[in-house]
């Protein structure tokens, strides 16, 4: 049996909804926040926004600073995201990754920037300034591939400007159960036999061949030449672990993704799962990279478009990332003026 070994946690604007929804724990910062009488601004909202998920993200930073200290600064990791509706904006991401990581000023800290090929350029950017950062939203193999040349560079620029890179850190998280979410509808409208029977294993296989992307990058010069001046390799973080489909087993996405030097995020009930009844054996993806090309070719082969449903994940993913922003801003506009009145 697996046992909770939290090492890091990410957040999102729907985890601080819920958090600011659910109890008065925050009465006394909005009550602070409120400030005068008078309509609010999208401006007094999106500040009092900021001073809440900072003031959190600090706190949990310093929560797991023992566990960061521990591992040499591998583990005891916070995320937070940069404004979702700058995932096109490449100076405005910079601009605000540069800025929150300023303003937590915590060394166990990732921003979080989503894989947008705007997003590419200002991963450089900010990993060239000594930021380290948490990719988020990649679905494809040539993304991923993208993103550690996003890195790499970024690694190279920081190490020339003479920065210390070896207190720079990043994952890339990659985005599992969705792929089969939209893979499954894509072969049940296939309906062969042949089909059918791929339901429930593209996602796996997409995952284990980014992990192949990944050992290969290791094992180059170029990697090697970045690791002798201690460079941190980015890791890869398998994301959208929760299992949507009820008939698959609830830990799947989890003991089918262990391998050295991964990451897992969990949302709660399948970290409870996992600690329940998991069974994990050890690398369950570098033995199968073989017959994670044949799966992906298969899927090809009976008519499904990873490209095509990979790049609407993105266009998807973004969609639901703005709408949890407006979320969240909507329930600190109400705790506000719940607060004022």
């Amino acid at each position: 049996m697996a046992t909770r070994n939290v090492v890091g946690v990410t957040t999102n604007p729907t985890i601080f909804a819920g958090a600011l929804a659910k109890g008065s724990s925050y009465d006394a910062q909005l009550s602070e926040l409120a400030g005068g009488e008078g309509p609010l601004s999208p401006a007094d909202v999106d500040a009092a926004v900021w001073s809440i998920v900072t003031r959190d993200v600090q706190d949990a930073c310093d929560v797991l600073r023992p566990a960061y200290d521990a591992s040499d600064g591998v583990d005891g990791r916070v995320s937070i995201e940069v404004d979702p509706r700058l995932a096109r904006d490449t100076e405005g991401t910079v601009e605000l990754a540069r800025l929150l990581w300023q303003t937590i000023d915590r060394p166990n800290l990732f921003i979080k920037i989503p894989a947008t090929l705007e997003g590419l350029p200002a991963i450089t950017a900010a990993i060239a300034q000594g930021i380290s950062v948490n990719v988020t939203l990649i679905f494809s193999l040539d993304r991923y591939a993208a993103v550690i040349e996003a890195y790499l560079a970024g690694i190279e620029q920081a190490a020339e400007a003479g920065l210390d890179v070896t207190n720079i850190a990043s994952v890339a998280s990659f985005f599992v159960s969705r792929v089969d979410g939209e893979a499954d509808a894509a072969l049940a409208e296939i309906g062969t036999p042949e089909a059918l029977a791929l339901q429930g294993t593209v996602a796996v296989a997409n995952a284990r061949l980014a992990y192949d992307i990944h050992t290969e990058i290791l094992a180059s010069h170029r990697w090697q030449a970045l690791a002798r001046i201690g460079a941190k390799p980015q890791r890869p973080l398998w994301a959208s672990t929760g299992v949507k489909n009820p008939a698959y087993p609830d830990t799947l996405y989890v003991t089918e993704l262990v391998a050295p030097g991964v990451v897992n995020t969990m949302p709660e009930a399948t970290l409870e799962a996992v600690a329940d009844h998991g069974l994990i054996t050890g690398d369950t993806i570098s033995a199968n990279i073989a017959e994670a090309n044949v799966t992906i070719g298969a899927f090809a082969r009976v008519g499904g478009d990873l490209a095509a449903i990979t790049e609407h994940l993105e266009t998807d993913g973004l969609a639901k990332f703005v709408a949890s922003w407006e979320e969240l801003v909507a329930t600190v506009t109400a705790g506000l003026e719940q607060a004022r009145s």
